[in-house]
């Protein structure tokens, strides 16, 4: 009798899984079906065959985006076990270069006076404002000489510990920082699996193969782990751009995935998450160079607007682009989306990074690529927006 319970056992059993991959959305060619193996044969079989002007009948079993075959899908899983993270090395947050100034965030419509109680002598609209304050006495907060304003209207600002990582490795593979924390799911297009650890936001991840679900690209990052694309930005390299020099320093700035590249001349450096202009102050595509940098400098902009800002201190800065740098920011930690007012925001520690790979008289004015490599679709959920 147990034989035959566990027989029925079994089949129910198997009867549920059939179920859940019948229901589930449909994939692309997974997991490695072996039919991908003969697909590009046949193709090609098929329109060697077709008479000039006339459209090859292609195989009904092949599709246009094949994915990964069995054999590509065995490969990936030895790679997992050779090489089970990117091989990088993490740019070390460090306090000291962090935390030079006292960053705070300013609230609401800010009178500025004198002196702590003292006369009034200018004020601020509300806005996005950001001071670094120098001393703090009897309820007042002094942000310049001669500058103090209610305690009140002072808060923290979102310093992030973010950055970025050094190259010295040439990357065989794509690799991703998570963007968006889910879980994984078990196969492209599918649900999140339950039993599965959900992956942080900026979680550094090798992608081992790409395959093609419901519209979207999935990523399998790990065994029996994909994840979509929207929820990852990927480091992608590409060739030095005409007019770069073979030993020259330049940095590659990827408006849609949101990532720097450092490279020297055709080898990668360093790579990290950046914030470039949202949509109506969208950073400018072209082949620039740095012709100005700044340890810290104050930014400010749209006076007399919703939009106005008003920041002192912007750590790290290298302008390139007009009044559009590269500079550290310490007033939002929401690197790898659209973020800024045209400029290129990265964290303090990756800002830094850059400003002393910079530094040596004969890499002040490195080039700046700034380029796509995709198109935002309009059919984005709202929390993938970027």
């Amino acid at each position: 009798m147990r034989t035959w319970q566990t027989l029925l056992v079994s089949l129910v059993v198997l009867i549920g899984l059939a179920l859940e991959v019948s229901s589930a959305p449909v994939a692309f060619a997974f997991p490695g079906d072996r039919r991908d193996e003969s697909c590009a044969e046949r193709i090609a079989a098929a329109i060697a065959a077709t008479p000039e002007g006339e459209t090859p009948q292609l195989p009904d079993d092949c599709v246009e985006h094949p994915g990964m075959s069995a054999v590509e899908l065995r490969a990936a899983e030895a790679e997992m076990t050779a090489h089970p993270y990117p091989d990088v090395v993490h740019v070390p947050y460090q306090e000291e270069v962090v935390w030079t100034r006292a960053y705070r965030r300013m609230v609401g419509h800010v009178i500025i006076y004198d002196a702590p109680n003292g006369n009034p002598i200018g004020e601020l609209a509300a806005g996005y404002n950001y001071v670094t304050v120098i001393n703090e006495q009897d309820g007042f907060i002094q942000i310049n000489y001669g500058q103090w304003v209610a305690k009140d209207h002072i808060t923290w600002a979102d310093v992030s510990k973010f950055s970025g990582v050094e190259i010295s490795v040439q990357p065989k593979r794509s690799f991703a920082w998570m963007l968006a924390e889910a879980r994984p799911s078990r196969y492209p297009g599918g649900p999140p699996d339950k039993s599965a650890e959900v992956i942080p936001r900026y979680t550094l991840m090798n992608i081992y193969g790409v395959e093609y679900a419901n519209g979207w690209e999935w990523y399998l990052v790990g065994p029996g782990q994909w994840v979509q694309q929207i929820r990852v930005a990927t480091v992608k390299s590409i060739p030095r751009p005409e007019g770069v020099g073979e030993r020259d320093r330049w940095i590659a700035i990827d408006l849609y995935e949101q990532i720097a590249v450092a490279y020297e001349g055709e080898r990668i450096v360093f790579a990290t998450l950046i914030s470039s202009g949202l949509p109506k102050t969208n950073t400018r595509e072209g082949l620039f160079k740095i012709y100005d940098r700044y340890e810290a400098t104050r930014m400010s902009g749209f006076a007399g607007q919703p939009q106005f800002y008003y920041i002192e201190e912007v750590p790290y800065v290298m302008y390139f682009d007009g009044d559009i740098g590269l500079h550290g920011t310490y007033w939002h930690d929401r690197f790898g989306y659209r973020q800024s007012r045209g400029c290129v925001n990265m964290s303090i520690m990756d800002a830094w990074w850059l400003y002393e790979w910079t530094a040596p008289e004969e890499y002040q004015d490195a080039w700046v690529y700034v380029y796509s490599s995709g198109t935002y679709r309009r059919d984005l959920p709202a929390w993938a927006r970027r």
